[in-house]
Parts: C-alpha cells; structure tokens; sequence
C-alpha cells in the first residue's frame, strides 16, 4: 500500500451505529461499519477517530475493530463544564467500551472549552491521564476561526485536528498550519471534503451557499479539464500536504471507503491548487449552512 494511502485516517462518527446518521441501504449498520472497519486494516490506514461515537455505539464499534489493533485511535474528550471528574470517568467509560486499555489520543472537541472557567481544570486533568499511560497524546479540534496557532502557542498539545480542503485552503495560505508543525506539533488534517459540498450537484446547493455556486462551477471545471474528479482532486491536494501527518475521511458505506482507498493510490492530479480555494465565509463553514 502506498504511503500516502497510510496517512489516510478514518472517521468513525458517519458509520450511522447509533442509527441518526445511517444513509438508507439493505445492510445493518453493523455489518457495513465491520466491512469498513476490514477494508481500513487491510489499507494499514493510520488514524481511527471514534469522536462523535458515544454510549452503546462505542460498545459495538469496539466488538468490530479488527484485533490486534494497529490503528491509532482517537476518542473526544467529554465537555469541560461537566468537570474534571466526569471528564476522567466519560475517558475511561469509553476505553472500557471499546475495549481498549489505552488510547493514543484525547480531543478536546472546541478550544472553547480551554478558555472557559472549567478550561484549567479539564486541561490539567488530560496532562495527568497521559502521564498515566491512559493516553499518548492531547489533542484539540479547532476551526480556522479559532487563532489555532495561538491555540497551539497557549496549550502547548499534542496533536491540533484543523479544516483543510481543495475549496477551504485558509489555514494554509497563511502559514499557519506549517507554524503549528514547525512548533512540534502534529497537525491531522479534517473536513477535507467540506461536507461534501464539491461533490453536490448545481441545483443541489443549499440557497445559502448560492454566491458561491459560480466559484464551485468553475473549480469543478477546472478538475474535469485536468481529467480528475472531486473525490480524487481533494484527496490529491489534501495528501500532498507536507504540514499534515495525517488526513482523516468520513465514510457511510464500504463502497465509499473502497472508493477513497482507490483514488488515494493513484498519483495525485496535476491541477492548479490555489486557482481552487474560494473565500466565500458562509461556504467555508457548514455549521452555518441551513439544511
């Protein structure tokens, strides 16, 4: 397998196990999530991120996993204002859960969490489960909006989790994913497929995100005069990335895995990346896209 296929990792929180996020389709959830699973061992890819899997979803995710586990697996750390106590027993819930003695990373999910009243406490909490073995590294998941390299400078962890795509290229363009790396901190690269908005037809836009409709029409040009596709464009931009260790893809079928796999080994297309990035702020964040 090639290298830039093992720096894929795998996004557990689509599997649809808890049944709220499954696309429809004749097989259990179950039984596609165990073929991914398989198919992501098979790939030797680097990362599985079960954030977003909570409760008796973690249970059967961890009956799936392939064993021995030669994945690095990265668990959510639970919300700070519950406390450094529920934060510790939500960590070592999960583990027992998927059962696993360990991990090799916790996320804090915003660095909001950080910086509010219960942000010390929940941070020196972390610091100590992985003094204990518990787990490798801490991680922190930001937006582009969030100042990550401040993040990065203030906190000081493990691993920053930040947006980057084909069409989202802002914590590129600006240096700051290459200075949170030149810090000797490990950066995974998330929401490479802008939740899927490259792959939308025209008339599928959401109406919010029709001024950047022209933009997304031209980008999506430009890949097929270069005789690519989206799937294989974004992966070919988000791999090539030397700032990231890692690129971590959500999936809803084995299909789609086996999808991604494939176009992950073939050599990334020769396309004019910065010609591709769009600056329309609505676009470039889905948590204000309105379904």
């Amino acid at each position: 397998m090639s290298l830039t296929v093992s720096k894929l990792g795998l996004a557990a929180a689509q599997f649809g196990l808890d049944g709220m996020n499954a696309s429809p389709r004749s097989r259990s959830p179950e039984i596609e999530a165990r073929d991914i699973l398989n198919i992501a061992a098979r790939a030797r890819l680097s990362v599985l991120d079960v954030s977003g899997v909570y409760g008796r979803s973690e249970s059967v995710l961890g009956d799936l996993i392939p064993r021995p586990v030669s994945t690095r697996v990265c668990l959510a750390a639970a919300r700070a204002d519950r406390g450094p106590d529920f934060v510790e027993a939500e960590a070592r819930a999960s583990l027992r859960r998927l059962g696993l003695e360990r991990a090799d990373t916790i996320v804090v999910q915003s660095p909001s969490e950080l910086f509010g009243v219960h942000g010390p406490a929940m941070w020196d909490r972390l610091l100590r489960l992985r003094e204990q073995g518990l787990f490798r590294n801490i991680g922190i998941s930001a937006h582009a909006t969030d100042d990550p390299v401040g993040v990065a400078r203030r906190f000081k962890p493990d691993i920053i989790q930040a947006p980057a795509s084909l069409l989202d290229q802002r914590l590129l363009a600006d240096g700051s994913l290459q200075r949170i790396a030149g810090m000797g901190v490990e950066v995974q690269l998330r929401s490479i497929f802008l939740n899927g908005l490259l792959f939308l037809p025209p008339d599928r836009v959401p109406a919010q995100l029709k001024g950047a409709s022209g933009r997304l029409s031209r980008v999506r040009r430009m890949i097929a005069e270069g005789r690519s596709d989206p799937l294989q464009a974004a992966l070919g931009f988000a791999l090539s990335r030397t700032e990231a260790s890692a690129v971590i893809v959500g999936v809803t079928s084995a299909a789609e895995l086996s999808a991604v796999v494939a176009a992950a080994s073939s050599p990334p297309p020769d396309l004019d990346w910065d010609e591709m990035a769009i600056d329309d702020p609505v676009a470039l964040d889905p948590r204000r896209w309105v379904a």
